[in-house]
């Protein structure tokens, strides 16, 4: 687009229409900020070290005086928890680790008293190696139902000992593993996309479809607004079955040749869970995508009207601190996504990847890492929280949805020094140690600066070390301490909130420089809000008569320095 803006008012700069407002008047989630728990790290109400859902409900406070709409769980369904909970055994139970049928629906209840959803996690790739369907597989015949549940095949060659195709696991090694029949015998294989415990499901299953089906309705009868769909973009596999022979990890930029990624199957499939969906009426119950897909015009086909409500913008996640690309990329994804008429669904952290506070602090342009070790090159701590804080300030600002991780609002960095042996992420065992994994950033949140556990629980116990770090960036040590990161993020969510600017129309402005990103947000009452975010190395003067309303970092003479964003209201 290069048609200039169309505002309320005049403005003393130029700028180029980049995305129209929306209507004060639309569903709650097309600007909801959406805050992620990991339940095992959150809080601990019953001291075994791992968090659980009393826990959370004990904390939920936390959540309304931030300023977030919704709550998004992770996994807390009965699991023998070789992944962390995403080998999951029954949907439809919740596992003792984290409490029970009854704790659940007391979250749900008191979430809603404080005026916060709850969306919970769907995992419909891949099943745990323990579900009694598994089970069932693994005792019957070659061609059986039961095993057509799932993704079984003859393997190759004359005995059938070379697996049937040359994919590879998102956990390291081969996709499949082969079994042993009921009679002790060799027998076929079956494909895991990430660890041999998590067998994929065979979508073409109608069986697989319906206890879906039921799944959706069990949480959504017990009142949860919407659910996070794991792998969205997996579920469907080319059934001619071709060597591949990459990684499936790291394809973001030709997701859909991956025979087994954002295949078109999957869309049938979730035009079924709308409808399911939909059924529920008003306030809307949504879903949200976990799909890695690229490029954009493809992720916005799981948006369309008819599909999902939200799909995380990952390509946003992944882009370099850098102006010119972080640019492209909003643009990129505000065009992709109104050619739907979908929101974006900015993030900049979860439980998969590291921490951005850390992440900003490696070399830009290096390759993102699969965890950080104490032998490893280490983030510049100080910097990469500047450009975190920035990041965040320039992320809140944008139309659409967004979602948070647990602990970002404390400015918590990644856990680089985890020794070996506490490490719990099958990647790490998969490959030998050769990548680290996702551990260093799903370490317990710390809450009080005192105690073992820095208040995750009252006995010390914690299932992953905590760094000495966090014990400064504890809730109670930042809580009401000026330009702490918790008030920052409770300075952005409150301007937020009251200038809607998740619905505001979004202008590029030009002429600051080709370091520096700008953007004019006009809300749907016509209120304009500048956004300056400052990425080059010398500090940049505001235009005259912006009055600033946030800033991530202190001002320097009244201009903005390096890897600073600041928000300004402007006449």
């Amino acid at each position: 687009m290069t048609e200039r803006a169309t505002t309320s008012q005049p403005t003393p700069f130029a700028t180029r229409q980049l995305h129209p407002a929306g209507s004060a008047d639309v569903p709650w989630w097309r600007d909801a900020v959406i805050y992620q728990i990991y339940p095992r790290s959150w809080a601990d109400a019953d001291g075994d070290g791992i968090g659980d859902l009393p826990g959370i409900t004990s904390r939920l406070e936390h959540l309304r005086d931030l300023g977030v709409d919704a709550v998004w769980l992770s996994p807390f369904y009965r699991s023998p928890q070789r992944d962390a909970g995403y080998d999951v055994s029954d949907h439809r139970d919740v596992d003792p680790l984290f409490g029970t049928l009854a704790d659940a629906d007391a979250l749900i209840a008191r979430a809603h008293e404080l005026a916060l959803r709850i969306i919970v996690d769907i995992v419909p790739n891949h099943s745990s190696s323990d579900h009694p369907w598994f089970q069932e597989a693994l005792a019957a015949a070659p061609g059986s139902p039961e095993r057509d549940r799932y993704m079984f095949r003859d393997g190759l060659g004359e005995d059938g000992s070379l697996p049937p195709t040359d994919w590879l696991a998102n956990f390291g090694g081969g996709a499949w593993t082969r079994v042993t029949e009921p009679d002790g015998t060799p027998g076929q294989w079956y494909l895991h996309l990430f660890d041999p415990s998590q067998p994929d499901f065979n979508w073409d299953n109608s069986e697989v479809r319906a206890d879906f089906e039921t799944t959706l309705r069990f949480w959504l009868d017990r009142g949860v607004d919407g659910f996070r769909v794991d792998v969205a973009h997996g579920l469907v596999k080319d059934p001619t079955f071709p060597n591949f022979g990459k990684h499936p990890g790291g394809l973001m930029e030709v997701t859909h040749e991956a025979p087994y990624w954002d295949q078109d199957g999957v869309h049938e499939i979730y035009r079924s869970w709308r409808t399911l969906l939909d059924s529920y009426g008003v306030p809307e119950r949504i879903m949200c995508a976990e799909a890695w897909v690229a490029p954009a015009d493809r992720l916005a086909r799981y948006v369309r009207e008819d599909e999902y409500h939200q799909a995380f913008n990952f390509d946003f996640l992944e882009t370099p601190w850098q102006a010119q690309p972080l640019r492209a990329v909003i643009e990129r994804s505000l065009a992709s996504n109104d050619s739907v008429g979908a929101p974006a669904t900015w993030v900049l952290s979860n439980h998969d990847v590291l921490r951005h506070a850390s992440r900003f602090g490696l070399p830009v342009g290096a390759p993102r890492p699969n965890g950080i070790g104490a032998d490893d090159p280490q983030p510049d701590a100080e910097l990469g929280l500047r450009r975190a804080r920035a990041a965040t300030t320039l992320m809140l600002a944008l139309p659409g949805g967004a979602y948070v991780y647990q602990g970002e609002e404390l400015g918590l960095p990644e856990h680089t020094s985890l020794p070996a042996e506490a490490r719990q992420d099958p990647t790490f065992a998969r490959t030998g140690g050769l990548e680290l994994g996702r551990d260093g950033c799903r370490v317990p949140i710390p809450w009080t600066k005192g105690g073992a556990s820095l208040g995750f629980n009252d006995t010390g116990a914690a299932w992953l070390p905590q760094p000495t770090s966090y014990a400064d960036l504890a809730v109670d040590e930042q809580t009401g301490v000026e330009g702490s990161t918790l008030e920052l993020y409770r300075a952005l969510l409150t301007i937020r909130r009251e200038r809607r600017l998740g619905l505001a129309a979004l202008a590029e402005v030009e002429g600051l420089g080709d370091d520096v990103l700008g953007y004019l947000a006009t809300g749907p009452d016509g209120r304009q809000t500048l956004v300056v975010a400052n990425l080059s190395s010398t500090p940049i003067a505001l235009p005259e008569g912006a009055q600033v309303l946030v800033a991530s970092g202190e001002l320097v003479d009244g201009q903005v320095p390096a890897d600073t964003c600041v928000w300004a209201q402007v006449d």
